[in-house]
């Protein structure tokens, strides 16, 4: 099967890997403080905390940003999960605003109506790797105090308005899964542009400790003393992982070049084929292309996923609106809600797209995709 993303690991990756296994630190060592520290000059200049996964990231972000019950977090439905489950599980309520209809991206506008003064932060995701209108939901978010964090598990490498991602919002995290753009197997990273915000969420992956002695409440104690002030998880990435990460993050721009060179192939050869939709990128952001999602008319994309799925052909659909998840349908959010949304998911097919696609690959995927809309 042609899978729809997979790692690109080099001998690079795997040597700076064992560099680490035959040194000192296995774990909160100087691979961790390096690649922190390059995600940091990569995303504006802004503090960097690593994390175990996208998921733990996520879960930083909100805890820092001070997110608890009672708050309102406005966010969009077409994302995996986990954008808007860390801030449930803080005790947020979710309020979702519907995405833009030609880039599935949250619509500024849905937003602005839904905004009010409870809203403590506004989540986007760059869906596929497009960064969303970070002019207009900072504008909006300002109007009531809020925050707006970037989920930007697609999108390390691309570029809004010629500033960062990671440059973009108050909060943005990234996913180092195997599907992304780099990986370090799993991993995540969350970047503040506040240093009061991004030592919180230190502190909230290091379990809690607080290492300041300026700021310690118990003062009887010797050099060895740590203390907790707010409970915290530990959600602390490895040595091991960072040293992969940095090495891949060496390649990024080669990841990106690769991704553009596959995104450019799949546009010609499928800008006259009837029945598809190819996806957009809009004039003032340069993207690194996570996802090629196409949209499958005619209510075909069922039949289309399954005769390309036969074919050894590994699409995938990305996603389903989080509001469908029995979890919120249980809680009261009904199906209707996101009409453009909803569409999408109805008519979305991921086709497979990573630096290790060849083009003969690409042209195997683009012949299955054609002959499955016969």
């Amino acid at each position: 099967m042609l899978p729809y993303g997979r790692q690109s690991i080099s001998e690079d990756d795997i040597q700076a890997v064992v560099d680490v296994l035959r040194g000192d630190w296995l774990t909160t060592g100087p691979a961790v403080a390096a690649f922190e520290a390059r995600l940091g000059e990569i995303s504006g200049g802004h503090r960097a905390v690593t994390a175990t996964s996208g998921t733990a990231a996520l879960h930083m972000a909100y805890a820092a940003a001070g997110i608890s019950s009672g708050d309102t977090v406005i966010s969009t439905p077409m994302t995996f999960v986990a954008t808007t489950a860390m801030a449930s599980v803080l005790g947020a309520k979710i309020v979702f605003a519907d995405v833009e209809e030609d880039t599935a991206l949250i619509d500024p506008d849905a937003v602005e109506t839904l905004i009010d003064e409870r809203t403590k932060v506004i989540a986007a995701v760059d869906y596929a790797g497009h960064p969303a209108d970070y002019d207009r939901l900072t504008a909006s978010a300002a109007r009531v105090g809020a925050l707006v964090l970037d989920d930007a598990a697609h999108s390390i490498g691309s570029s809004y308005r010629g500033r960062p991602v990671g440059d973009l919002a108050d909060l943005t995290t990234f996913s180092f899964f195997p599907t992304k753009n780099l990986t370090t197997g799993e991993g995540g990273a969350l970047v503040a542009k506040d240093p009061r915000i991004a030592q919180r969420a230190h502190e909230f992956h290091f379990i809690g400790l607080v290492r300041d002695a300026d700021r310690f409440e118990i003062t009887t104690e010797g050099p060895w003393h740590q203390e907790v002030h707010e409970f915290g998880f530990n959600y602390r990435l490895d040595d091991i992982a960072c040293a992969l990460g940095i090495a891949q993050l060496a390649r990024l721009d080669a990841f990106k070049r690769r991704r553009a060179e596959i995104t450019r192939r799949y546009d010609e050869a499928l800008a006259q084929v009837d029945g598809v939709r190819t996806p957009i990128q809009r004039d003032d952001v340069d993207v690194i292309r996570h996802l090629y999602p196409v949209r499958i008319l005619e209510g075909r994309r069922r039949q289309v996923f399954d005769r390309m799925r036969a074919d050894g052909i590994g699409v995938q659909v990305n996603y389903m609106p989080v509001y469908w998840h029995p979890v919120y349908a249980d809680a009261g959010y009904l199906r209707g809600m996101c009409p453009n949304a909803e569409m999408f998911y109805q008519e979305e097919l991921s086709l497979p797209i990573h630096p290790e696609l060849t083009d003969a690959q690409v042209d195997q995927v683009v012949d299955s995709l054609t002959r499955a809309l016969r």
